[in-house]
């Protein structure tokens, strides 16, 4: 399986949020907090082109991976998969990128999850451990792996 990265630019912030929305939109309905309106401002209030990935599968943009440098760690601000993609490996692949350029950096990585959403599982099997929570988010974080 081949999964390759693709820079994003400005003019892909509709494609971006559409991907986010289908992406999420099953977890924010489950808890009654889906709105679509609210989804596109909380990305585009935070997009930054220069860390933001297409994530391609097949020669197809099947999801994106925004991860950003904090001063102490890389922070996953999105992983989002096309749902139709969803459970063929993907973001784990994509993880074990990322894992790789924090352990070559000696940082660690760290994710928040919606509560309640199939994203908890995912990061949990692919070793982030519990950091702390809120009402509707859970924190996580991933120490690097010595060489």
């Amino acid at each position: 399986m081949i999964v390759e990265f693709e820079a994003a630019f400005p003019e892909h912030l509709d494609e971006l949020v559409r991907i986010r929305i289908a992406a999420m939109r099953e977890s924010l309905k489950r808890i009654g907090r889906f709105d679509s309106d609210r989804a596109r401002e909380r990305f585009a209030s935070g997009f930054n082109p220069e860390y933001t990935r297409f994530i391609n599968f097949g020669g197809v943009r099947v999801g994106f991976a925004v991860v950003k440098p904090e001063a102490d760690r890389l922070k996953l601000d999105h992983l989002y998969i096309e749902p139709e993609y969803q459970g063929r490996g993907i973001g784990g692949k994509v993880l074990k990128t990322i894992f790789s350029t924090a352990d070559q950096q000696g940082l660690p990585i760290s994710v928040t999850a919606l509560r309640d959403s199939d994203s908890n599982t995912f990061y949990q099997k692919h070793g982030f451990k519990l950091q702390d929570e809120t009402e509707w988010d859970i924190n996580y974080i991933r120490m690097p792996k010595t060489q």
